[in-house]
């Protein structure tokens, strides 16, 4: 039963990773007086959460794998969006 549960708990932490880099990208306003600053904590964020959903990814279900690729994908896709200093 431990290892259910150490999945769960990575699944759980990468989608925790995931909500604090999207709460770090609703605070990007390009060209705003902050944005740099944000900018850097978005990055920040988003890397902690990338780097989360790999490891999740090592004991995931077939279903969280899909869940995981979709929050990675997500991630990288409001990335894109932004751009780099």
């Amino acid at each position: 039963m431990p290892y259910h549960k150490d999945k769960q708990q990575a699944f759980q932490a990468a989608q925790q990773g995931y909500e604090q880099a999207i709460q770090s990208s609703s605070m990007l306003e390009a060209g705003g007086e902050e944005y740099g600053s944000r900018l850097k904590s978005f990055n920040q964020q988003k890397e902690e959460a990338l780097m989360q959903i790999e490891n999740a990814m090592e004991t995931a279900s077939e279903h969280q794998r899909v869940e995981l690729d979709k929050l990675k994908a997500e991630l990288l896709a409001i990335e894109s969006q932004h751009p780099q200093m």
